[in-house]
């Protein structure tokens, strides 16, 4: 099974012989309100009855508060050492780059 995820380059450190490049998964995210999370979270875990009771309250309760926008996903980062003349035959790739990466799992 093979996947290709594409990286953006966040870092890069040449120490002359060796480069080490830090790469985080290039995904778009859209903000999700904290509110709607809180929402979400409760209407799981209520069953129907009490969550039909509870709304209204918990809506008039997150009204009052600042609505607070976070991502909802978490990058995967690699870092990649690797020989300088490695690097070089790469293209010298640089920081905000994106590299496609092939993870294929070999048993």
């Amino acid at each position: 099974m093979t996947e290709v995820t594409e990286y953006r380059i966040q870092q890069i450190v040449d120490n002359g012989q060796i480069v080490q490049m830090t790469l985080a998964e290039d995904v778009l995210t859209e903000p999700v309100s904290q509110k709607q999370m809180i929402m979400d979270s409760v209407a799981k875990k209520l069953d129907p009855e009490i969550k039909e009771q509870v709304t209204p309250l918990l809506e008039a309760i997150l009204q009052a508060q600042p609505t607070i926008q976070i991502k909802s996903y978490q990058h995967t980062s690699i870092t990649i050492t690797m020989p300088k003349s490695r690097y070089e035959r790469m293209g010298r790739p640089q920081v905000g780059e994106k590299l496609e990466i092939n993870i294929r799992k070999i048993s």
